[in-house]
């Protein structure tokens, strides 16, 4: 496939894959396997999650993340490597820095009582923590957690019958997975000259998972680094999710899909000191998954790149890498 060099992400319509007719979810389907083959992001619309709802959460984690920071600590876990609850100010960094990010976050995973007791991820979870400080954030989180988990079920649909896999093949793989909701917020900064020098809101990375959902975020700042090494801006109307493919999905498919490279950058010095919030959903498939590289993405052209792991044993690695697992 020719190298494509976006200069904005491609826009996609959902329902053309869901209620579309055949030759619309074809089309979809190459559409999408394009995108990710070049710059690993697209924009979709008709996903299932309404403004309303979006606002609802934006509201809640505004809330939660003007409490005193000794308050918010009482919700930190670094026991279970931060994964349910409030991370602190700067305590995660990208992989192979030591500088941490100008942000905090609260991390929202599957609910227990959604899960059938015969299921080992029941065992296998931590369970989620709830701030008493605002008691509508359960409902409106899981409400959301729900629903983008349902967008990213389609996605991969999409994204079996790009690799000519059977469109379900991720459907057990991804069933009650360790997905993660992260609500962030780039905290103000009153004065940059108390930050070290190159502090950012979230130096550059790929993403750990399969694939990743984002909601608008409130603010600019998101860029991705393209195949000529040139960083563009990523914008999305405000009825579209920013859909882009995870480290997991890369090593299945041999990099045949690209988890490219994003960062968030600083506003201008004169904005530092204004919020940026923004919520990512970061699909996780069970942790039991092959993340061998599939036989149809290796060939004499394309070795295979990757050692066998487990989803499991990569995400153990990933956060080592990242500081929120010794």
């Amino acid at each position: 496939m020719k190298d494509i060099l976006y200069n904005e992400i491609p826009s996609l319509d959902l329902a053309d894959f869901t209620s579309g007719s055949s030759d619309k979810k074809q089309a979809f389907v190459q559409k999408l396997g394009e995108a990710y083959n070049n710059i690993g992001f697209v924009a979709i619309k008709n996903h299932g999650l309404d403004k309303e709802l979006q606002d609802k959460l934006y509201a809640v984690i505004k809330k939660f993340f003007s409490l005193p920071d000794d308050v918010k600590s009482k919700y930190e876990k670094p026991e279970i490597g931060f994964q349910r609850g409030y991370t602190g100010k700067g305590k995660e960094h990208a992989k192979g820095r030591n500088t941490g990010d100008l942000k905090e976050f609260y991390h929202v995973g599957q609910e227990l009582d959604s899960i059938p007791d015969s299921d080992e991820t029941k065992k296998e979870y931590p369970d989620n923590i709830w701030p008493s400080e605002v008691p509508e954030f359960k409902e409106i989180a899981n409400e959301v957690y729900r629903t983008l988990e349902a967008a990213g079920k389609n996605m991969l649909k999409a994204i079996a019958l790009y690799l000519d896999l059977e469109e379900n093949y991720f459907e057990d793989k991804v069933a009650f997975g360790n997905s993660i909701l992260r609500q962030i917020h780039y905290f103000p900064i009153e004065n940059p000259d108390d930050v070290p020098a190159d502090a950012v809101r979230a130096a550059e990375h790929g993403d750990i998972n399969l694939i990743t959902l984002l909601m608008g975020a409130s603010a600019d700042g998101l860029q991705v680094l393209r195949k000529d090494g040139k960083w563009i801006p990523i914008t999305a109307l405000p009825d579209q999710l920013v859909v882009n493919v995870g480290d997991m999905l890369e090593r299945l498919t041999n990099k045949k899909l690209k988890s490219t490279i994003h960062r968030v950058v600083n506003p201008p010095r004169e904005m530092m000191h204004t919020s940026r919030y923004s919520i990512p959903f970061f699909m996780h498939p069970r942790s039991e998954m092959d993340l061998t590289c599939l036989e149809s993405c290796v060939d004499v052209d394309h070795p295979k790149q990757f050692e066998n792991a487990t989803a499991g044993e990569f995400l153990e690695e990933r956060l080592r890498e990242l500081g929120l697992k010794k």
